[in-house]
Formats: structure tokens, sequence, C-alpha cells
């Protein structure tokens, strides 16, 4: 079982983000990465659609094999983590919004959490919040439409910069001095955000730690991979492969296959 791939899965192709981690990381583990993108994005869906949904994708990778899931999208982690683990035998890995580092290196006492209505609704992050940043003023800002633009290609569009700054700027205005990318789909729009941002503001993602997570979990169940050559990759989306091909690198493009799931 120990050369079975490490599960992946998010409402679409935001995820890569933690995958380019996770294979940095873990270059001779094998991955599988589902993108439910018919499904994009969860943020906007209930608590019981949001189960139900992660359900399904855990099942898919179940049945491809796989060791260990890594919920690799805020909106399903902070919804369906605690089903998920209660409901199936294998390890999960859970992402959240890095509110932790940024409370604790904040001068200003101002954070910026950018995220899905999902996620920001959350019981799990309302704990989180609460636990970490309860002397730190958290200006939460749901990212309507960001996720549907990445899906769609238009990451670097005149329209996603216009809809980012309007989402940004406020929290500027308010002297945040760390902003927390509450969405896996987000880490694409950093080039953007150093545009329109201030230099002195850090933006801060959860990619490098749920890789540093996962190898530890691996190594706590005793699944890291004897393999001693590089890994190999397989991409599954239930709707256009042209984002995935678009944002993946060329030599992993060609492992991407249309799946209904």
């Amino acid at each position: 079982m120990n050369t079975n791939a490490i599960g992946i899965f998010d409402s679409g192709i935001g995820g890569t983000s933690i995958w380019k981690e996770i294979a940095s990381t873990l270059p001779y583990e094998n991955t599988c990465y589902l993108a439910d993108s018919k499904n994009a994005p969860y943020g906007k869906r209930s608590k019981d659609e949001i189960i139900a949904l992660s359900i399904k994708n855990t099942e898919q990778l179940i049945a491809f094999g796989c060791k260990i899931i890594v919920v690799a999208c805020n909106t399903a982690t902070t919804n369906a983590i605690k089903e998920l683990r209660a409901r199936f035998e294998l390890p999960f890995i859970g992402i959240e919004p890095a509110i932790k580092p940024a409370a604790l290196y904040t001068k200003t006492q101002k954070i910026g959490i950018l995220a899905t209505k999902g996620t920001l609704s959350s019981q799990l992050f309302a704990k989180t919040s609460d636990l970490y940043a309860h002397h730190t003023e958290v200006i939460e800002v749901v990212g309507a439409g960001l996720v549907e633009l990445i899906e769609q290609d238009k990451t670097y569009s005149t329209e996603m910069y216009q809809l980012l700054e309007s989402y940004v700027q406020p929290m500027v205005a308010q002297n945040i001095d760390h902003l927390v990318l509450g969405c896996t789909h987000y880490p694409y729009l950093i080039p953007l955000l150093r545009q329109m941002l201030p230099k002195h503001i850090q933006i801060i993602d959860s990619g490098a730690a749920v890789a540093k997570q996962t190898k530890a979990i691996l190594c706590k169940h005793q699944l890291t991979t004897p393999n001693t050559t590089t890994g190999t990759h397989r991409f599954y989306t239930n709707s256009s492969t042209t984002a995935l091909k678009n944002i993946l690198p060329t030599q992993e493009q060609l492992a991407i296959r249309l799946l209904d799931f």
C-alpha cells in the first residue's frame, strides 16, 4: 500500500496549488488529483451539499486505491472534515486559512481574510479565529466570483483585476498588514495581489504547511513510499480539461483525464 497514491481533491483546479507543494516536498510519492469543477464553487453551497460532495470525492479516490486523502479545499475542510474522518478509516489532511501566523506576527493588530462564504460561515473557521486571533481585528471579505473566473481561465483578465481590487482595497484602507488567502484557488492570484497591495503587507497561504503535515502523517502511519524515483501524477476533472492544462506544468498535462464523477 505504501506505493499507492496520495489522493487530493478540490472543488476545481485551485487545489493544484496544494498539489504543487506536496509534489515538491514529497517528490517520490505518487499522487491522484480530483477536480470537482462541475460543482464549483463549494463556497455557495449548503453544509449538507458540501459534505455529500466531499464523501463522493473521497469514495472516488478510495476506488483509485489512494492511501491518504488531502482535502485541498478550505470550504470542504471547514464543513466536512469531521464527517469524513468519522466515516472513513484512512488518514485525512485538511486545510484551513492560516490565521495563526498572521495573528502572531501582525504589528497593526489587523489582518485580512479573503475566503469563500462557505469557509467564513463555518463553525471550524469561527473556532480557529477565536483561538488564535482573539486579540486581533480580523477583517473578513467574501471573494465572490473569484473562483469562477479562475475556473474559466480568466485569472489575469481585466474583470478579475477590478473584482479583486474591490475586495482588497477596503482591507488596505483599514490598515491590515497580513492578508490570509482562505481558498486554495487564491494563491494563483498572488501576482495580481503583489501589484495592488503595499509592499509591507504579507500574503499568507497554507500550501507549504499542508505539504509538511502530509509528510508527517505519512511517516506517523508508516505509509511513506519506498520508491526512489520521481512519482507519477494523475489528474481527473468532471468538466473541461482546459483550465487544468493551463495551470499545470507541461510535463503533467498528458496525465489529465476527463471523468464523470
